[in-house]
């Protein structure tokens, strides 16, 4: 296992990240959809209010005011219901106490001087933030050893023991601020990971196939299928569902996909019309057919069709093109009045996929890049062949895997 795991500290990624704003059950899903669209991330975190502000919180009271993780997929998929298309308005001043699922184990509280190791162990496990009280300054010994106290490394902070902690040293490193803290993603980790490329040779440079990463049991839905279908069974990590052609029995080809990333900064509105009106395929390649929709709703000034209002069914209905522009998957063009071919808007509506034959550093640089949470696997010879997926959690298994070791017969020949 590489030492840059053992040797850094959580602190050390806390540097420059904004304060958390907790984002209250009680808000509306279109506070949320605002909130999701201006963070970082394609999902936020969402907290029960506390009882008494005056009160100083410990971990464990924190830790039970945490709901769970609310992302645009969820939101969609909400908006997508029956109920909701009747009525958008009551449905966008719907509280997310009611949209987001409850998963408390998505989150961790860890002390400044916990090692990277122990973080990224608890991430492979499923927890997708962790909460770090914010740092004033570093000081006394390097931060490199922050973490060593009387020759041991300091543990985790364990909320199921308030008197084992109230017992352990605080950190003589750092200054944190009281009831001020930052939240550090999975692709925080990765961004620090891409900063220590060397050290974890030759593990980079590996192709995902040979270092075992890729994950063959994706979600996925036929193009054929209503796309509201992909929203029964969520799944949790990645949240994406590929949108597939089937050629043969073992057989898939990728056409697109229905996920958090891609529905990040949509027309909430318009996609979960589409989601609920169209097949898989259209949803994600987009109608480019004239055609005469009478229960479309007027979804926004940019939307493509108007004058109607599906609460009331009143206005005109006249023909209109609808297509994943409306949606907000690919810029409007220049002319708006060209009508163009599927292949020649896919834009931001087509997957991201890479071989299994790209090395781990390059799948990681894609992650980034897109500010994606997985990328799609096609077999190495055929691109049309989707073997597999690659998310966060599959990549931080590999940069953890211990080398294996080095044959002495093999160097000295």
């Amino acid at each position: 296992m590489a030492s840059v795991f053992l040797y850094h500290v959580v602190g050390d990624l806390t540097v420059g990240k904004p304060e958390l704003v907790e984002f209250s059950e009680t808000q509306t899903v279109e506070a949320a959809i605002k909130a999701i669209g201006e963070s970082t991330e394609c999902g936020i975190p969402v907290w029960k209010m506390r009882s008494q502000k005056s009160v100083i919180e410990n971990a464990e009271m924190r830790a039970k005011r945490f709901v769970g993780i609310l992302t645009s997929l969820d939101i969609v998929a909400f908006l997508a219901r029956e109920e909701c298309l009747v009525d958008q308005e009551k449905a966008m001043k719907t509280p997310v106490s009611e949209v987001v699922v409850p998963d408390p184990s998505l989150l961790k509280e860890l002390d400044p001087a916990t090692r990277l190791i122990d973080a990224l162990e608890m991430m492979k496990q499923g927890v997708k933030r962790l909460l770090v009280p914010k740092i004033v300054v570093w000081r006394g010994m390097s931060k490199r050893f922050s973490i060593l106290y009387n020759g041991k490394w300091l543990k985790n902070i364990d909320t199921s023991n308030p008197a084992a902690n109230a017992n352990r040293p605080s950190p003589s490193s750092s200054t944190t601020i009281r009831d001020k803290f930052c939240c550090l993603s999975r692709e925080d980790i990765i961004r620090f990971i891409i900063g220590c490329l060397g050290a974890l040779a030759p593990i980079p440079l590996s192709s995902i196939y040979s270092l075992g990463v890729i994950n063959p049991n994706y979600c996925s839905i036929e193009a054929s299928r209503q796309a509201i279908d992909a929203t029964q069974t969520l799944p949790k990590d990645p949240p994406a569902v590929a949108v597939i052609e089937p050629i043969a029995d073992d057989y898939n080809k990728i056409i697109g996909e229905i996920s958090a990333t891609k529905l990040w900064k949509c027309d909430h509105l318009a996609a979960a019309w589409a989601l609920a009106n169209f097949s898989a395929g259209q949803f994600v390649m987009g109608v480019e057919d004239n055609i005469t929709l009478k229960s479309l709703p007027d979804f926004a000034a940019n939307s493509m069709v108007a004058n109607t209002n599906t609460a009331n069914s009143r206005g005109t209905t006249r023909p209109k093109k609808f297509s994943s522009r409306s949606i907000g998957f690919v810029s409007n063009p220049t002319n708006p009045n060209l009508c163009f071919s599927r292949s020649m808007y896919r834009g931001r509506s087509a997957p991201l996929t890479c071989k299994e034959t790209s090395s781990l550093a390059a799948v990681m640089a894609q992650m980034l890049s897109h500010r994606a949470t997985h990328v799609w696997v096609t077999d190495a010879e055929n691109e049309d062949h989707l073997v597999g997926v690659v998310g966060y959690a599959d990549i931080l298994a590999a940069v953890t895997k211990p080398l294996p070791p080095t044959n002495p017969e093999t160097q000295t020949s």
